[in-house]
């Protein structure tokens, strides 16, 4: 598939996939990361796709195992077990869970810290303070394409580092 057809077929239906992307992995932030994989991978291997007819159901694929593989991801268990911890008022976490929260609170502390300081502000403000990404943009003298762009960088290069944290 040539290269303007792909992103005729990818500006057809990227709202489609990425609302399913949404569902499947449970928020917009993974959907974000879990679409922008699929249409890089999908853009890689545009040329096996036998029928352009079929891309929206093949891109959706291709960003259904992108959401998996960010689940299944070895520096994620970590944080999925964080989210999993029972806490009550009764009964609080296990001397075990206390330790890997502040061993994993650390290693993020310091992965976050390591960022370069454009990507670093732009992660804090949105993924730290959860502000709306509008917000961060306009604070930043971004627009929201550019603002959207650096927080992606900014994710992977903390998935890399994660990956590559001893801490985790």
């Amino acid at each position: 598939m040539d290269p303007d057809a792909f992103e005729r077929q990818l500006d057809q239906h990227r709202d489609s996939v990425y609302r399913q992307m949404v569902r499947v992995c449970g928020n917009y932030d993974d959907a974000d990361d879990a679409l922008a994989e699929a249409m890089l991978l999908a853009f890689r291997a545009s040329g096996t796709l036998r029928d352009p007819e079929n891309f929206r159901a093949w891109l959706a694929i291709i960003g259904r195992r992108a959401c998996a593989r960010l689940r299944q991801h070895p520096s994620m268990k970590p944080i999925l077990e964080l989210a999993e911890i029972d806490v009550t008022p009764d009964r609080g976490p296990s001397p075990e869970q206390i330790a890997l929260m502040n061993d994993t609170k650390e290693c993020i502390h310091s992965v976050i810290e390591a960022l370069p300081a454009d990507l670093r502000e732009i992660y804090m403000l949105r993924e730290i303070q959860q502000r709306p990404g509008q917000e961060v943009a306009d604070q930043l003298g971004l627009t929201l394409p550019a603002m959207k762009s650096r927080l992606h960088r900014a994710r992977e290069a903390v998935r890399v580092q994660m990956d590559r944290a001893v801490c985790v």
